[in-house]
């Protein structure tokens, strides 16, 4: 159920909250390091295929990039290797889309819940209604993408890329093999677009629609780059890299709470509960995850496990977060809370 908003929060809505600090420059490399040379010769899953363009990826690589909200990059392994951005684009799309029309908007259209079901799943509209739940998924993706500003496909396109630009901090090429690859192999995708247009979630023409999302999962982007986007969420919208503001902290707070719940897909629920941060994953092998206040994280090595997910970036990730202290649920209790246990306890 949707709740209403509390006007009184309004004027909140842009103050960003830290949650401390990353650790000293030198700490932070050395674990990347470390976590990189623990985790390269794990060679657990396989490369996604159903996009044949994507089955030709080198299995052993793996890059890791961390990237501060003071604006410093660390890097370990194949991180200026670049990729297709894939999934991970859905969650700063979301984000690009919420801050242009609107939190209410988007939330009403496309919903924020988490399916329970494959990214790609069909049966997840057809039970709820033709609502796609989440942005995050298939469905929700498109769904979102038709919102994007522009009355044409190619101002939606051009919207989509500049905007994924800034995230990154420079302009991101189009990967021409990947898009031709992929728009052969989609016909699920449009089939799930115009699923949605018989249910009225369909703000533009669905083949079109399908087409700019294709080209968005097709952006190349490095570990770094992808680190950097990471970043600029857990900046509250502010690229660290280059100062410039992308998106809102009210739209950077909404699109972590998000990612938090539906980033991995159906092992979300694992993801939170072993990791303790919202992330995002992508077919072509790579994970982001955020730490607010902190800085953004970022892994890639093409190898999956059955849900779509990068082993080597899982563990690697599951590593660091404990590591660097990013985990968001993770607190030590304060020196005198001994002495205010009785205190409050006898209220009981």
């Amino acid at each position: 159920m949707q709740v209403g908003l509390d006007e009184s929060t309004d004027s909140l809505d842009d103050q960003a909250v830290s949650t401390g600090s990353l650790p000293d420059e030198e700490r932070v490399q050395h674990l990347l390091d470390t976590a990189h040379g623990r985790y390269r010769g794990l060679d657990e899953g396989v490369v996604a295929d159903y996009i044949p363009e994507l089955g030709i990826a080198d299995p052993g690589l793996f890059g890791l990039a961390v990237a501060g909200v003071g604006g410093r990059v660390f890097v370990a392994g194949d991180s200026s290797h670049e990729i297709s951005i894939q999934s991970i684009s859905k969650a700063f799309v979301f984000a690009l889309v919420c801050d242009a029309i609107g939190h209410d908007e988007v939330w009403r259209t496309v919903g924020v819940n988490n399916t329970g079901l494959p990214f790609n799943s069909v049966m997840a509209l057809e039970l709820n209604g033709g609502s796609p739940m989440n942005p995050m998924v298939n469905a929700g993706a498109l769904a979102t993408t038709a919102l994007a500003p522009g009355a044409t496909s190619a101002a939606k396109w051009k919207f989509v890329h500049d905007g994924l630009s800034r995230f990154a901090g420079r302009v991101l090429e189009l990967d021409i093999a990947v898009y031709e690859s992929e728009a052969a192999n989609n016909q699920r995708n449009q089939a799930i677009a115009r699923l949605l247009q018989s249910y009225g979630r369909m703000a533009f023409d669905p083949l079109q629609t399908t087409d700019v999302y294709t080209k968005q999962c097709s952006l190349l982007v490095s570990t770094r780059d992808l680190a950097v986007m990471a970043a600029t969420l857990a900046d509250g919208g502010v690229n660290p890299v280059t100062g410039e503001r992308v998106v809102s902290a009210a739209t950077s707070r909404d699109t972590l709470a998000v990612m938090a719940t539906t980033g991995l897909y159906e092992m979300s629920g694992d993801w939170l509960y072993e990791i303790g941060m919202p992330g995002k994953s992508g077919v072509s092998g790579g994970i982001i995850t955020v730490s607010p206040g902190k800085g953004g994280m970022a892994t890639f090595s093409p190898r999956l496990d059955p849900a779509g997910n990068s082993v080597r970036g899982q563990s690697a990730t599951r590593y660091l977060s404990r590591a660097l202290g990013l985990n968001l649920f993770a607190s030590q209790p304060e020196p005198t809370a001994g002495s205010r246990t009785t205190t409050e306890g006898s209220t009981s």
